[in-house]
């Protein structure tokens, strides 16, 4: 390794906005933009979606699908583009389509450039590939039966039994693919294995073994509570009348609507109580349990303890519970895998086919298209980031397009022309309110404005004014919006961030607010008066006589006199007022506003 090739990479900067930002020029600076630290980036964090950038593009880098795009996630990008790129300099200038050109000749470009060829030849074009024509080819590719995707789905199957077998596959598993195939069909092995090990308790029982043990376990319990309670009986008939159900437990089920099988009903027992008695199976029983005593005796108790048996002592229960017990101890050793619950039948018959064989050669056929979709893709990705990767550089590592005449930033939405003044800094935001606290952090007035399109479409814009003064810039003053587009957009302010707009009217704020003041002082004195002289005006006219009018009063010379001398003394005062004001404003210190 050389001494060259040790030395840490040399950035230039240059000053723009009050900030030293770095300048992104060789392709050396993008190879080595994972070095470069982060304080020295503009921008660490910026949405997915709202910015004048492709979301497609900008989609792609952001590779943990969180919505943001930060600073590994655009250097992993950079890296990407540099390794597939003859020039990766050439992001920085980019272009609407990806000229085959400048595809590496290199093992990560070859794959990646007969693609791009096979694109362009299939569409009748040649030289550039547009990110678009990619996508187009990667959604056609994708829209096939096998998508190269490695997930199997039942419009890739050619008959009818491979798809009944994959939507068995996508049942117990949700989806087909290699490894599922596999433990579907070990599911299987372990499900006939078993099966075989229960022939010989299936084979003694008889073909009906499972219906006997699922009537026989339906009842159970209540068989079980029978028999314990006439041995209770047995053993003291005092017992009897509390083990049976008195009159007013057949009162209180019998006020309301009563139906066979309603709970109240099967809580009782399954027949009336007496000192060994024998279980009823067809007659004299809890209506409730009809139907499953009824099913005991047809599918346990006939082809195990004999057909003419219509009713149970504890013995035959007895027995009839252990001739089952090597059945249910099977049962208890079944598979808990879904592809057991398919059932023994179904089980049988797709191991006895060649279902397995048909899946993975599908699998196969799927595997080989996999690489085309993944370079038709990956021909649209670098295509899309030699179009917009190094806008998103000079508004992210730096913010050069933002303080240049070239191009506005991304960031920017459009234009809004409003009180003779057009605002360019516009942003779209979501929430007013949230970001109010930062306008007012920033010393900027900042309008938020509402706007609205025909069709419902509305947007949200904050827009910063840095010119002129504020005096006509209120709730509800209308404007028109142009977005990036150039689609116009009728603008109402619904909320102000205020600030001085400019130095002038950092100057002049102090003494407009004084005029103000001493404005409304007038405005508050003459009326006062005002009120004061109706007040009299009101008085004298109620204390006038009704019928005839008043003599008009002689002159007087004194009263005259003193009104002349009232109006003076008033004058006198607002004068003085007026002196005392405009002597504290010729008083007042110089203001400074914000240096340029």
């Amino acid at each position: 390794m050389t001494l060259a090739s040790k030395m840490p990479h040399s950035w230039k900067f240059v000053r723009s906005g009050g900030l030293d930002q770095v300048t992104l020029e060789t392709a050396d600076d993008l190879r080595c933009l994972g070095e470069l630290d982060q304080k020295l980036w503009v921008v660490l964090s910026c949405p997915v979606k709202g910015l004048q950038v492709d979301e497609r593009t900008l989609a792609l880098i952001d590779t943990d699908g969180d919505g943001h795009v930060r600073p590994p996630e655009v250097i992993a990008a950079v890296s990407w583009a540099y390794a597939h790129l003859k020039d990766p300099a050439s992001l920085l200038k980019g272009g609407d389509s990806l000229p085959l050109a400048s595809i590496s000749d290199g093992p990560e470009g070859t794959a990646l450039a007969d693609t791009a060829r096979a694109i362009l030849a299939k569409m009748g074009k040649k030289d550039a590939i547009l990110a678009a024509d990619a996508a187009e080819t990667a959604r056609s590719l994708a829209k096939g039966a096998l998508k190269g995707d490695g997930i199997l789905r039942p419009e890739a199957a050619a008959d009818d039994a491979t798809r009944d077998l994959i939507k068995d596959i996508t049942t117990c598993f949700g989806t087909v693919t290699a490894e599922t195939v596999e433990s579907f069909f070990s599911d299987l092995e372990s499900t006939r294995a078993w099966a075989s090990k229960g022939q010989a308790v299936i084979s003694d029982l008889g073909s009906a073994a499972a219906e006997a043990y699922a009537a026989v376990d339906s009842v159970r319990r209540k068989v079980d509570d029978y028999f314990a309670r006439t041995k209770l009986a047995s053993f003291d008939g005092a017992a009897v009348n509390g083990l049976n159900r008195t009159e007013v437990d057949f009162r209180a089920i019998g006020s309301g609507v009563l139906a066979p099988d309603s709970p109240e009903l099967a809580a009782f027992p399954l027949a009336r109580i007496e000192a060994d008695k024998p279980l009823p199976l067809l007659e004299g029983v809890n209506p409730a349990w009809a139907a499953a005593l009824a099913r005991l005796q047809a599918e346990a108790v006939s082809p195990i303890l004999g057909s003419g048996l219509t009713y149970l002592t504890a013995d035959n229960w007895a027995s009839l519970v252990a001739r089952l017990k090597p059945y249910e101890a099977w049962i208890a050793t079944k598979p808990s895998s879904k592809a057991a619950g398919l059932g023994l039948e179904r089980v049988e018959a797709i191991l006895s086919g060649n279902g397995k064989a048909s899946l993975e050669a599908l699998l196969a056929e799927d595997k080989l298209l996999a690489p085309r979709v993944a370079a038709a893709t990956d021909v649209e990705k670098l295509a899309l980031f030699y179009r917009d990767l190094g806008t998103i550089l000079r508004n992210f590592v730096n913010l050069h397009d933002f303080y240049s005449n070239v191009r506005p930033a991304v960031f920017q939405a459009g234009t809004l022309y409003l009180d003779s003044r057009s605002c360019r800094l516009c942003i779209l935001i979501d929430d007013f309110g949230a970001h109010a606290p930062f306008a007012a952090m920033s010393g900027v007035y900042v309008a938020y404005v509402e706007c609205r399109r025909s069709g419902g479409l509305t947007l949200k814009v904050a827009a910063a004014f840095t010119q002129g003064d504020s005096d006509y810039l209120f709730v509800g003053r209308n404007g028109v919006f142009y977005d990036r587009s150039g689609r116009d957009w009728d603008a109402t302010i619904v909320k102000v961030s205020e600030a001085p707009i400019s130095i002038r009217q950092s100057f002049f704020s102090p003494y407009k607010k004084v005029s103000s003041f001493v404005s409304e002082q007038f405005a508050k004195f003459a009326a006062s008066k005002e009120k004061a002289v109706e007040s009299k005006l009101t008085d004298a006219v109620a204390a006038a006589p009704s019928q005839t009018a008043a003599p008009a009063p002689a002159f007087d010379i004194a009263k005259f006199a003193g009104i002349f001398a009232a109006i003076g003394l008033a004058i006198g005062t607002i004068g003085g007022a007026l002196a005392s004001v405009f002597s504290g404003l010729l008083h007042l210190p110089p203001i400074c506003g914000p240096s340029l």
